[in-house]
């Protein structure tokens, strides 16, 4: 996962994208740490107006990781995630969370008013501008852009 993420990381900065990433453990606590840097990279990208918007969209993400995505056969504990977001414009940022599962996630049928679960990705797709999901040899990718108006 490492080498793919620095090769990644590494093209980014070669064409000076700004560019903030973490791991952390795939459980549903790391949405709020999740959000919190988020909050972080795009105060220092002076981006307020996409905090809200981004903050949902990340939680969103690291939510699905964490109840959807299965570890590799062979680990016993839940794993890692790579929770990445980038400046790919001035006013356009890229949200993007990597886990060690290769199932896609599938924007599914809207949830009913009453039912308090199967929303997730239905917000991510309202909230951004666009997303989508890159497999990796080893897991995938999750990621959407949001930009401010």
């Amino acid at each position: 996962m490492r080498d793919a993420l620095s090769t990644s990381l590494s093209a980014a900065l070669l064409h000076e994208v700004p560019v903030s990433s973490w791991s952390m453990p795939r459980v549903p606590e790391s949405a709020g740490l999740a959000r919190c840097l988020v909050r972080e990279a795009l105060g220092s990208w002076e981006l307020p107006g996409l905090v809200d918007g981004v903050t949902l969209v990340v939680t969103e993400l690291v939510a699905n990781a964490a109840e959807h995505a299965r570890p590799p056969e062979g680990h016993v504990h839940g794993g890692t995630i790579r929770v990445t977001v980038s400046l790919v414009e001035p006013d356009r940022v890229r949200v993007a969370v990597v886990d060690l599962d290769r199932t896609e996630p599938v924007l599914g049928v809207p949830a009913a008013d009453d039912e308090e679960r199967g929303r997730g990705l239905a917000l991510v797709a309202a909230l951004s501008v666009s997303w989508g999901v890159e497999p990796l040899g080893w897991g995938k990718r999750v990621w959407a852009e949001l930009e401010a108006v």
